[in-house]
């Protein structure tokens, strides 16, 4: 037990609140926990301190954190929160995943996301797994299979595992029939107005009274090419709390769809499709992962994948988020950069007018995209950075 525990992990919390606009970043303040004394197993024990002390410093003004880290400065006083990447919780086995959509190659936004994830693999000697997320027929660039390949094979210095989720369409089917099984999801044919409708007025659909029996047949009627078409019945998770949820978003949200758009691996093959929480629920349950680091973004989708890992009795993964990075003078929509590429405006993903991986690889080494992540580290801030400042910084780490 570290002396003056509570005080301590507080010194660390208001020190670094102040240094990141009045928001402390729980994996700095582990950090310093750690050179502290705070050993890798205590946080099953201290885990839910330090995050309670961290966000009672977070609801403070600026001004008052100040005030407060006056009187613990002393405790910390020679202490430093470390330079690099902060230390990470339970870290044996670690696995961590990248999952970019296929609407191109990677751009330097893709890059500072999955790059801060590669470096902990690297510094834990990890697995890392680039898993694209393909299950939406409809926002596909057929061209971004390749694309995604050979930029993670030069971005993560071939080290990681590429996986394409359409190939495991079977896979969320079985979740898909476990979930109904177990009364945790049933098939729906209201209208999506209908659907709205029952959920902002905070009140079961119809659906939802339906057996398990009778849902499991509905569901073998969406998966039939005879029985119902496109928008006529999608399947839902059952949350606990049902439609009174405080947040609508949690509100017995969609799981799968029926969709019968050609897929550019799958063609015709499939016509009943995961969505996203499902998918990235199964695919993160069975490929055993450990740590998550996502766009703060992707809260709620978060929220939503702990209710279905809680349903199937697993543990959720330690999780970080982070704050995003707005480029202001640089255009990375993918689909913008296509489009252009198809009006003859860029030359390819590799003209050197773009910021994407395959036009700087040219110019800078894997390594330099690796530090540069690690200098902004586990953020959530938001940070506005011009074409100038960030090439400033790539050149200095590209060293």
């Amino acid at each position: 037990m570290i002396k003056n525990f509570e005080k301590k992990s507080k010194a660390f919390a208001l020190k670094n609140a102040i240094l990141y606009n009045g928001k402390a970043q729980q994996g700095f303040v582990i950090s310093a926990l750690f050179n502290e004394g705070l050993k890798k197993q205590d946080m099953k024990i201290y885990g839910k301190k330090i995050s309670k002390i961290i966000l009672e410093v977070n609801k403070l003004s600026l001004e008052k954190q100040e005030k407060e880290f006056e009187k613990l400065k002393n405790l910390i006083s020679e202490r430093e929160i470390r330079k690099g990447l902060p230390e990470l919780p339970n870290t044996e086995k670690l696995i961590m995943r990248f999952a970019p959509s296929p609407s191109g190659a990677f751009h330097i936004g893709h890059a500072m996301t999955a790059c801060l994830s590669f470096d902990y693999v690297m510094k834990y000697k990890g697995k890392f797994i680039v898993r694209i997320e393909d299950t939406n027929p409809e926002n596909i660039y057929p061209k971004a299979y390749k694309l995604i390949e050979k930029d993670s094979k030069w971005l993560f210095n071939n080290k990681a595992k590429l996986v394409i989720q359409s190939e495991r369409m079977e896979l969320y089917y079985k979740y898909a029939k476990k979930l109904i099984k177990s009364g945790d999801a049933y098939v729906c044919t209201c209208s999506g107005d209908d659907f709205r409708k029952f959920s902002k007025d905070k009140k079961d659909c119809p659906c939802r009274k339906q057996s398990v029996k009778e849902n499991l047949e509905l569901w073998k009627k969406m998966l039939s090419k005879k029985g119902y078409k496109q928008g006529e019945a999608v399947l839902r998770f059952k949350s606990p709390e049902g439609m009174k949820h405080k947040n609508p978003a949690m509100r017995d949200f969609p799981l799968a769809r029926i969709n019968e758009t050609p897929h550019p691996i799958q063609k015709n093959k499939f016509r009943v499709w995961p969505l996203m929480n499902l998918s990235v629920t199964v695919d993160d349950i069975e490929m055993k992962m450990t740590h998550i680091i996502r766009a703060k973004e992707h809260r709620d989708n978060a929220k939503r994948q702990k209710m279905i890992y809680k349903v199937l009795g697993k543990k959720y993964p330690w999780e970080a988020y982070l704050g995003r990075i707005h480029f202001t003078d640089m255009e990375l929509s993918s689909s913008k950069i296509t489009q252009g590429i198809k009006q003859g405006k860029y030359s390819g993903w590799d003209d050197p007018k773009l910021p994407t991986i395959q036009a700087l690889m040219k110019k800078y080494k894997p390594k330099a995209f690796w530090k540069l992540a690690e200098h902004r580290g586990l953020s959530e801030v938001d940070k506005n950075l011009d074409k100038k400042e960030f090439f400033k910084l790539l050149d200095e780490f590209n060293k």
